[in-house]
């Protein structure tokens, strides 16, 4: 069976928060890997949605190019996914050339076959800019319940969508006037034209999730509408049309066309430029798309609609496993209120791993969920530490202090064979869980198995029957080690870094499987045995409640503009007396290293003149450990030290962000550490 797996194109004009995970890409990632275990052949695509009045607004308010955003955000958003371990086949994005291609064609076919028409409109149009101000160009009152601040296509508060020119004391967003409503042309979608064939495909999916097809089902009841797929911009894919000048397509119809031309991308990437068509255009492939709920309209209607429209006989979407909305802390994320844990700042201070087992173990399937801080907490010293790391440091400890690190394959009495069958049992349960998405609900299966074996382990007393029965003992290590074999499998899709560990640390092949999974193992020898997780501490949690709720204040009263992206807002003014209290001075590099589950940050051996220091920098990213060696770099000195991950941060040295990428600041020609800087 193959497998086309996608995500929801993030939009690139803001940074990644924990509801866009929970939603549509750790979903989908868990999936990916359990279908690898499997042995299944699949692909997992995605990139960013790089069109659309989000990117424009964003571009108009810094007064920089829609380029230089997308830029920004694309290298932010893939740069997030990779710290949490999001693994992509191919992550592109809509602003490339071969997807302006595709996405012109795709127009083309459905217009040549009478499924797009012209129609005249009445759009907002503002006369001190001289442009017509599409959706999320303007704000005002929602039309249906009342809520300000609503955009011109959505309401925030009531989720409806709306007419842009029903909208109640409309504002300009670019310059604060008030519009007017003059006429312009546009081209609608005509899907009342599929709406047969839609409906005989949806009767089908009687096994999609209610939330999707019920809500796609009362639609075609109700009667489709038309829907405008074109936009007055300058910044998008141009409708290819000679009487269309100025307009370009709605990004809407533009986004889910970037899964195919991804997959173009994937296929050129491998030297095997028509392998996409493997998979696109095999009816039998299973595309899957994993969704937040409010994108249920464009993948479970539009879409298809458009994929029906075309001469190419795509593959249609097979399952569309949408997703509700993680609230935070009891309130709804909301990014215009900086109410949200934006990814790459949690990072700094908590492994990827924890943010991906708490988003697992809380996902929103069936129903909203909420992520708090001391949940989070909760969760990952109660399950984490003391029920699945409680397990293998026993275990571990034991086998290492009393064996020798071996523990040997041996016949397993009808007790221990009850406990492997019981832990069998669970993992079949698991492998289907799995097959139907349900993450949340496996987590919970893992962690019996590891239950299980903290009651057997306790059960039996090695520790008592050490002297007298050492063979019996070798069992008890034996079926805890074989119960740990079975959890690196289970628990691969939602922490596989942590798994691979735990596989390294037992000689188990990195491949290890489901199938393999179910057969005893071999002798296991230890290998170099470490606490899989560490234990969050209070103090850690108080200082990410009360930032966020700070951030939450800055943005409420107008200092924070955390959607910036080329330059930062300036600093208040401080005095020279201040600044005096500075002591920068210069540093050699003499040895760096990266510091072991993190992404950002290096541990720097530095020579300050007077002394050697140690001292901990978030520029993994943008640096390789062997190329600072030797560097001579601008160093504060005289910073409070600060614990971080383990080590005493006796310092910092000085970076600028250039084009998004950090650059240490460096003296001009030869420096002798310690020198003071002037």
């Amino acid at each position: 069976m193959k497998y086309i797996v996608t995500s929801a194109l993030p939009y690139a004009n803001g940074k990644l928060h924990i509801g866009h995970l929970a939603g549509a890409y750790l979903p989908a990632d868990i999936f990916v890997r359990y279908l690898r275990l499997q042995g299944e052949d699949v692909i997992y695509i995605c990139g960013t949605d790089e069109h659309g009045t989000p990117i424009s607004i964003t571009a108009d308010k810094e007064g920089i190019t829609p380029q230089e955003v997308v830029a920004y955000y694309h290298r932010n958003i893939k740069e997030a996914f990779d710290g949490v371990g999001i693994e992509f086949d191919n992550f592109s994005g809509t602003s490339r050339p071969p997807h302006y291609k595709l996405a012109a064609d795709f127009f083309l076919q459905l217009y040549n076959k009478g499924y797009i028409k012209p129609k005249i409109t009445l759009q907002f149009y503002c006369d001190n800019d001289k442009r017509y101000l599409p959706d999320r160009y303007v704000e005002g009152i929602c039309p249906r319940c009342g809520e300000s601040g609503a955009r011109g296509d959505q309401c925030d508060k009531c989720g409806q969508i709306y007419e842009t020119t029903t909208l109640n004391e409309p504002k300009c967003k670019l310059c604060g006037s008030t519009p007017v409503i003059k006429e312009t042309k546009h081209w609608f979608l005509q899907l009342d034209g599929f709406r047969e064939e839609l409906k005989q495909w949806l009767f089908t999916k009687d096994y999609w999730k209610e939330n999707v097809r019920n809500f796609i089902l009362g639609l075609l009841e109700q009667g489709l509408v038309e829907r405008s797929i074109t936009r007055d911009l300058a910044w998008g894919v141009p409708v290819p049309l000679p009487e269309a000048q100025g307009k370009v397509l709605y990004v809407w119809f533009d986004a889910p066309i970037g899964y195919i031309s991804s997959t173009i991308e994937w296929a050129e990437k491998t030297g095997q430029p028509e392998k996409w068509k493997d998979y696109w255009l095999d009816p039998a492939t299973r595309l899957i798309h994993f969704i937040g709920k409010d994108n249920i309209i464009f993948h479970s209607l539009i879409w298809p609609a458009m994929l029906m429209g075309q001469d190419t006989k795509y593959c249609l979407p097979y399952d569309i496993p949408a997703n509700e909305f993680m609230n935070l802390e009891g309130e709804k994320i909301s990014t215009s209120r900086n109410w949200a844990i934006w990814v790459d700042e949690f990072l700094q201070d908590f492994e990827g791993e924890y943010l991906r087992y708490y988003l697992a173990v809380n996902a929103p399937e069936r129903q909203d969920s909420d992520f708090s801080f001391k949940d989070f907490q909760n969760k990952i010293n109660g399950d984490l530490n003391n029920t699945l790391g409680n397990l293998a440091n026993r275990v571990f400890v034991f086998a290492n202090k009393n064996f020798g690190g071996k523990i040997t394959n041996c016949a397993l009495s009808s007790a221990s064979q009850k406990i492997i069958a019981e832990a069998d049992s669970i993992l079949k349960e698991i492998e289907v869980s799995y097959a139907d998405y349900q993450v949340k609900k496996n987590t919970r299966l893992i962690l019996d198995i590891a239950r299980l074996g903290n009651r057997f382990f306790d059960e039996n007393k090695p520790w008592a029957q050490l002297k007298e029965n050492r063979e019996a003992v070798n069992e008890t290590l034996y079926v805890s080690a074989n119960l740990l074999a079975k959890i690196s499998v289970a628990f691969f899709p939602v922490l596989p870094k942590s798994m691979l560990r735990l596989r390294q640390m037992m000689g188990l092949p990195e491949n290890f499987n489901f199938q393999e999974a179910y057969k005893p193992t071999e002798d296991i020898s230890l290998q170099n045995t470490k606490p899989l997780f560490r234990k969050i501490e209070d103090k850690e949690i108080a200082v990410q409640i009360a930032k966020l709720h700070s951030q939450k204040r800055d943005s409420d009263s107008g200092k924070a503009e955390f959607n910036s992206c080329m330059v930062e807002p300036l600093k208040d003014l401080i005095t020279y007396e201040d600044f005096a209290k500075l002591d920068l001075r210069l540093a050699k590099v003499i040895a760096a290293e990266r510091i072991a589950n993190t992404n950002k940050l290096l541990k720097l051996n530095v020579d300050i003149g007077s002394e050697k220091r140690e001292l901990v920098a978030g520029i993994a990213v943008d640096y390789e450990p062997q190329n600072l060696i030797g560097k001579t770099v601008l160093m504060l000195v005289n910073l409070m030290p600060r614990k971080i991950k383990g080590i005493d941060s006796q310092g910092m040295i000085l970076a600028a962000k250039v084009n998004g990428k950090l650059r240490v600041l460096v003296p001009d020609g030869e420096g002798i550490p310690g020198a003071v800087v002037q």
